[in-house]
């Protein structure tokens, strides 16, 4: 919170700099993510767009398991107050909002008859001492409140405005009851209340919908209805017997105790998974891993606490003086107000990811050589006929590659490079010879000797396996060429036309191909998609029907039914969902058969959205199997 804090002194200060390295920090990471709703408006000065909240966090009942151990220090006695005292907290929303102070004023209004219970005889003297813990209230809000509760009839001394953040905390501790008094419908379970139910405190809280959610009435905690006030004295009345807490009131105090050890924890573990699922690609070779609903109860429904052993001795920390000491050395680091330089002094900040990389690059390139090198030394020693055949090839391999070398030079100084992809021999006479086409071959036995083709089983090992080669066809050379296009691909625009294309005498003609070439050298349509075989010209479409009925047409009837089930997939509709989205019919025309080309950004863009179209295309068949 310390940052969240100084963000606004940078402004009034006039370290508009230093706000803004903070930004550019900020932006670095994919995703920042907060435990709660209120810190990303703390931390708005420095959103990027990249902000996510995944409610829940296992830092509550951490605390509390070590606060155990300092119960000594934060007892009644040493706080002020006497052991016979029952001490109730009311607590709230982090928001601000109008209607606290109404709020806190009908809490205080229903504590009146447990007061007046717990008053001594022939006195004013009353053992309930009360504690409003109010850190977001303004001076006259609080002034308020003081008149509030004389006018109810609290005598002076019973109700104290608690406003520092650590006397809020150990009156916590040493709390009997904690109230929670906010009737603001917030989207996830306050964290003051997990707090109180970590330390085993009895909370009372109104029946709200995200604290219904998690609480049930009489078992973890008491629930009352915000319409209903006299629920309020009646359940008060109910768990305080002879100035203490009755037993049954213990019971349920202990029970909430043992819930807010891993109260949100499964929701919580389920965001994160989410979250993971979307950020990390997976290349397509690799396993993936199980789904979050695969996840054992024991690691998705618990914290680990195994793994918070080894920081339990850090109770003694002053947590936030070290936070202000980091934050004043980064602030002396990024603060260039004395500095010429400044961006020179920001990159040399953060310059040790770059560092990192290039180690790693380093030691891969390191591991290669030493490879290379043991397969020269354990090459065996044949005869005289085995080094002549062997010395042949190698002549015939170093001419290929000067031919493939000097089609590379030609290919550099194009703006555009059409791939041509193609599975064995039988593909090879429609397949051109210019340095405008480049072959891809889907698979490494059928590639054509000496040609400059690329090899996409090795750039995808997905495409070894016949199954994904057959369920991928053409598409395979899509993905093979994405994945680290920038080692195989140098030019602007990619294209791809399928060897059909020439075999049907439909593909690019001489004409075409400058005109096309013209095209995007003069950048006439910007950034547009440029494709010469259409749906209406296609043979197997004598009908001239529409999108959806030629798709299933060629596809056995099942177009519909595969696309449905993957866009439910993709986008995680409701299984009874079976509409599909209207192709418009406005005198335009639909490619067919992949034959097209565009800028390299928005193939790369299209490739993604395809690799997600893949994705629910293999669980949706897998499922059909099963």
């Amino acid at each position: 919170m310390t940052l969240a804090l100084s963000s606004s002194e940078y402004g009034a200060n006039g370290q508009d700099q230093l706000l803004n390295d903070w930004k550019k920090i900020f932006s670095r990471a994919t995703v920042v993510v907060f435990p709660t709703y209120l810190m990303p408006m703390m931390y708005s000065a420095f959103d990027t767009g990249n902000f996510l909240v995944i409610p829940g966090s296992p830092f509550e009942a951490w605390e509390a398991n070590n606060s155990a151990t300092q119960k000594v220090h934060n007892s009644k006695e040493n706080m002020g107050h006497s052991p016979e005292e029952l001490l109730i907290a009311i607590v709230s929303s982090q928001f601000p909002y109008s209607g606290k102070l109404i709020e806190h004023a009908l809490i205080l209004e229903a504590l009146m008859p447990l007061h007046q219970q717990l008053l001594h005889v022939n006195t004013s003297y009353s053992s309930l001492k009360i504690g409003i813990l109010s850190a977001n209230f303004t001076g006259a809000q609080r002034i308020a409140l003081e008149a509030i509760a004389r006018n109810v009839g609290f005598p002076s001394g019973i109700v104290e405005n608690i406003v520092v953040a650590g006397d809020m905390n150990n009156f916590i501790n040493i709390a009997d009851i904690v109230i929670y008094g906010s009737f603001l419908e917030e989207q996830s379970f306050p964290s003051v209340l997990m707090q109180a139910m970590s330390l085993g405190k009895l909370i009372i809280a109104p029946d709200l919908g995200m604290i219904s959610k998690y609480v049930v009435n009489e078992v973890n905690a008491y629930l009352f209805s915000k319409e209903k006030f006299g629920m309020l004295r009646r359940i008060l009345l109910e768990v305080v017997s002879n100035g203490k807490l009755s037993l049954s009131a213990q019971q349920v105090a202990a029970v909430g105790k043992r819930n807010a050890r891993n109260l949100m924890a499964s929701e919580t573990i389920q965001g994160y998974v989410s979250l993971l699922e979307k950020v990390l690609k997976f290349p397509s070779e690799i396993a993936l891993p199980k789904p979050v609903k695969e996840i054992p109860l024991t690691l998705s429904e618990e914290w680990q606490w195994d793994l918070f052993l080894n920081i339990r001795n850090m109770n003694d920390l002053n947590r936030s003086f070290i936070s202000y000491r980091m934050l004043n050395k980064l602030e002396e680091q990024l603060d260039h107000s004395s500095s010429a330089n400044t961006s020179a002094n920001f990159d040399e900040a953060l310059s040790s990811v770059a560092w990192e990389e290039e180690k790693i690059v380093e030691m891969v390139n390191t591991k290669k050589q030493i490879e290379e090198e043991e397969d020269r030394r354990d090459q065996p020693h044949g005869t005289w006929d085995e080094v002549y055949k062997s010395a042949k090839r190698a002549d015939r391999e170093r001419n290929e590659l000067h031919e493939r070398d000097d089609r590379e030079l030609e290919r550099t100084g194009q703006p555009l490079c059409i791939y041509e992809p193609y599975f064995g021999e039988g593909a090879w006479p429609f397949l051109h010879q210019t340095s405008l086409y480049r072959g891809i071959g889907l698979s490494s036995k059928g590639r054509r000797p000496g040609a400059d083709d690329v090899d996409a089983s090795s750039r995808l090992p997905l495409l070894s396996n016949s199954y994904y080669r057959d369920a991928l066809g053409e598409c395979g050379a899509f993905f093979a060429l994405a994945n680290q296009i920038d080692c195989v691909h140098k030019n602007a625009w990619i294209g791809f036309q399928s060897w059909r294309a020439s075999a049907r005498k439909v593909s690019l003609s001489k004409e075409a191909e400058a005109k096309l070439l013209e095209a995007i050298q003069t950048h006439r349509h910007g950034d547009a998609l440029y494709f010469w075989l259409r749906l209406d010209k296609d043979p197997r479409n004598p009908r001239q029907l529409e999108f959806w009925d030629f798709c299933d047409a060629i596809n056995a009837g099942n177009c519909r039914f595969a696309v449905v089930g993957i866009l439910r997939r993709m986008y995680g509709v409701q299984h009874d969902w079976d509409s599909l989205p209207q192709m418009p019919n406005d005198g335009d025309f639909w490619s067919v058969m992949h034959s097209w080309v565009l800028p390299m950004r928005s193939f790369l863009e299209f490739v993604m959205f395809s690799r997600l179209g893949f994705d629910g295309s293999s669980c949706h068949r897998l499922e059909g199997l099963n």
